[in-house]
């Protein structure tokens, strides 16, 4: 037990003190050495861990540079309350003047009968299709009515059957209490207009309340043409009144072309453009205008990310290769690998590489400098004038192609080698962990080791004192006789 003495029976002496002091003799020592040894390797992997962290967002900054879809964009503009602007690289440079003509609609109808609340309809089967599917030859679907369904019934059935994605039924109440039917299609667009036949179960019969909620006076679907919509106008209908028209959308284009699209989306309309009509023009309002211009933003983005990751990288390389003769040196002062990627680093940032028709180009040329303690900086305006220049040239310096790989292939594929699964930071730091494992082993053989050389040391101390103990007991029994014996006479001091 630490901080007690215990004396010896016999002799008197400290045997625990001595033992401990024994033992610490043995221990301090070898802990001292292993305490050391795992501080430098816990450093190492620190270190070694906060190099491929930074390689690896070196790598991760030229992740776009290196693909193809973000070289040579286009820049939509022009968007206002009218319309909307979208483009891809695809599109051309250019303008266009726009006008809404009219937004697509969904078609809506209301049944011209009204209805009491509670009130049967008549029995029969509702049969709802969209000029789309009649054209198709497709039936839609149909709902099964009973001769005890009311109004809310027939909404119920229409919104819940299954195959039923066409058409949202409600109801409108008028201040006396009777009811009117109101459905709607989903879906914006001539094509989705929406047509009601209504059979009464015993055949269809005009005067039948079922037969007031169907588009025609006659289930005649034949009528509809294959090449015409139905026209609202038409006897066809005159059994629902018809509140919004099934529209398309309609822009026209350069006040020449006009186009029609069932949604208020108009994609690639122009090679590459997507108009969103949102407002209709009128008369006296200004006509919208599309533009399409290049947009070499991502490339200026992306490379001012790699410069600061890389001062980044320079910074913590200083710091963990600093030498200081003072005791202040870096955790890897003197280590050959990291010398060794940042001298590929410097020798590929001041490489050219292929740009286009047999040139080639450097970072130098897109404004990309070392200043003089070795960090970079980007001058913006020079590599606006490489990209304005020759665009396609820039694409190829960073991408390169499958023989010749370019800037950001090249310094991905050396950043790989020290920071992928295994790579060569990897396998250093995995080293410096067995090592640590190994450390811990031996901590711990040792411990054992110590354990039993202070039982070996208490054990021949104890006994030593025992000893001790008999002999002065025994020098004590034979004084005692001494003093005993006729004529003997004990000197005293």
């Amino acid at each position: 037990m630490s901080g007690i003495s215990f004396t010896g029976i016999g002799s008197g002496m400290p045997v625990k003190d001595l033992v401990d002091a024994f033992v610490n003799a043995e221990k301090v020592p070898f802990q001292q050495r292993l305490n050391k040894q795992g501080a430098k390797l816990t450093t190492n992997i620190s270190a070694n861990g906060a190099l491929k962290s930074s390689l690896s967002s070196l790598a991760t900054s030229l992740e776009k540079l290196k693909d193809v879809e973000n070289f040579q964009l286009r820049k939509a503009s022009g968007g206002d309350e009218f319309i909307k602007v979208s483009s891809d690289k695809t599109a051309q440079v250019g303008s266009y003047d726009i006008k809404v003509n009219n937004l697509a609609q969904a078609h809506k109808t209301m049944s011209n009968t009204s209805f009491v609340s509670d009130a049967a309809v008549g029995e029969g089967t509702l049969s709802f299709a969209t000029i789309e599917d009649v054209r198709a030859g497709n039936s839609g679907f149909s709902i099964e009515v009973n001769d005890t369904d009311t109004l809310s019934d027939v909404r119920d059935k229409i919104n819940s059957a299954a195959t039923n994605s066409d058409v949202t039924a409600t109801i409108i109440t008028e201040d006396n209490g009777q009811q009117r039917l109101v459905m709607a299609s989903n879906s914006t667009g001539l094509d989705n207009e929406v047509v009601v036949t209504a059979t009464d179960g015993a055949g269809l019969d005009a005067t039948n309340g079922l037969a007031n909620l169907r588009s025609a006076a006659v289930a005649d679907l034949s009528k509809i043409e294959a090449d015409d919509p139905l026209d609202p106008r038409d006897p066809l209908n005159n059994n629902l009144q018809q509140i919004k028209p099934a529209l398309d959308a309609s822009i026209t284009i350069d006040g020449v072309i006009t186009l029609t699209s069932a949604t208020n989306e108009f994609e690639n309309a122009i090679d590459g453009i997507t108009l969103t009509a949102q407002k209709a023009h009128d008369v006296d309002d200004d006509i919208s205008t599309a533009s399409v211009s290049e947009d070499n933003s991502m490339v200026a983005r992306e490379l001012g990310a790699f410069v600061k990751a890389y001062n980044e990288y320079y910074d913590l390389a200083k710091t963990l290769g600093k030498a200081d003769g003072e005791g202040a040196s870096g955790a890897m002062v003197g280590d050959s690998m990291l010398r060794g990627v940042t001298s590929k680093l410097r020798n590929m940032l001041s490489g050219s590489f292929d740009s286009n028709n047999g040139n080639t180009l450097s970072l130098s040329q897109l404004g990309v400098e070392a200043d003089q303690y070795g960090k970079l900086t980007l001058d913006s305006d020079r590599l606006k004038e490489t990209l304005d220049a020759d665009p396609t040239a820039v694409q190829q310096f960073f991408i390169g192609t499958d023989d010749k790989p370019g800037f950001a292939a090249s310094m991905e594929g050396l950043l790989d080698n020290y920071t992928k699964s295994g790579g060569l930071i990897e396998s250093r730091i995995d080293g410096y962990k067995n090592q640590l494992d190994k450390l811990d082993d031996d901590m711990e053989v040792f411990g054992r080791k110590m354990e039993k050389y202070e039982k070996r040391l208490l054990a021949q101390y104890n006994a030593m004192d025992l000893l001790v103990a008999n002999m002065t007991a025994t020098s004590n029994s034979l004084m005692g006789q001494l003093n005993n014996m006729p004529g003997v006479v004990r000197k005293t001091r």
